[in-house]
């Protein structure tokens, strides 16, 4: 059998869903889909793929489209072992050798002509309707945040017979693809403030993907609206403890509270020096959304 596209297509169709615990469990269709985002940026090289936080982190967020019915973690090594099921790739050890248990697959060797495939953008468009849209991978509404968070026009019909749990999907779908575009692919799981990175296959981040002009008054989420920051730095940003003057600089505003610490630590220590900025400037953060931060919160400058 040749193993073309439409080859393909049908093994997105036909996947392997375990059912153990009533619904479709959507471990292996939401891979798939990082999967191909990732390929799509241009982060994924070779058909070797090696387990890593971003791949957790991107999972954890696709997540949020079916959190409502799946009320388990997410957890990345169960679709990244056992897509091996369906000639899509295999799974291996550490040392390269086929893995028998998904704690030993650190590795995924993907089939050369579904990699071939991957990487034309024609197959990957029509992968994910076939992913988001096929029965029963997806309820309507996790297919309405898919949709959003993939920026897919929808195609399915009767997709919008709730229209409250429709605008509730499109609104999980646009807030995913805020976290993904600010903390993962502008500032890398970096805090701004403070420079610290630290991330976990088990898909947790240290930052937060905050709001500069805060969401329920803005209803924006345009990366540049957002900062990637670390949980006390979020916190004390959404307090007006601290803002940006225009040339990106820390302004504190002392006068808002005490605090003790280790010098060098301490938000006060941070007045007057630059934020750590996304390597790709259209993701710097605004002038006129930080101008509304500095306004709401009483700076001068």
């Amino acid at each position: 059998m040749v193993k073309d596209q439409n080859y393909w297509l049908q093994k997105l169709a036909t996947l392997r869903i375990d059912r153990a615990r009533g619904n479709p469990a959507p471990h292996k269709p939401l891979l798939l889909l990082v999967i191909m985002e990732m390929m799509e940026k241009g982060e994924i090289k070779g058909n070797e793929v090696t387990l890593s936080p971003d791949i957790a982190f991107r999972f954890s967020v696709y997540w949020s489209a079916v959190a409502q019915r799946c009320k388990q973690r997410p957890e990345v090594r169960l679709p990244f072992h056992h897509i091996r099921s369906s000639g899509i790739w295999q799974a291996l050890t550490e040392q390269g050798e086929l893995s028998p248990d998904r704690k030993l697959t650190k590795i995924i060797r993907i089939d050369q002509s579904f990699f071939g495939c991957l990487s034309n953008q024609r197959f990957r468009d029509r992968a994910r309707r076939v992913l988001i849209e096929t029965e029963p991978y997806f309820l309507p509404e996790e297919r309405a945040a898919l949709y959003s968070m993939l920026n897919i026009r929808p195609s399915a019909p009767g997709i919008r017979e709730n229209e409250g749990a429709y605008k509730t999907s499109i609104q999980t779908g646009r807030d995913a693809r805020f976290r993904i575009e600010v903390v993962l692919i502008a500032y890398r799981h970096t805090c701004a403030l403070t420079g610290y990175r630290m991330t976990t296959l088990g898909m947790e981040s240290i930052v937060d993907a905050a709001h500069i002009h805060e969401f329920r008054d803005s209803r924006n989420n345009d990366p540049r609206n957002g900062i990637a920051l670390s949980k006390n730095a979020h916190w004390q940003f959404d307090r007006g403890l601290w803002s940006l003057n225009d040339d990106y600089k820390v302004i504190v505003n002392k006068e808002k509270f005490i605090e003790e610490g280790v010098p060098g630590q301490r938000l006060s220590d941070f007045e007057g020096r630059r934020i750590f900025l996304p390597s790709d400037p259209k993701y710097w953060p605004e002038h006129g959304y930080i101008f509304w931060h500095r306004n709401q919160h009483g700076f001068s400058c």
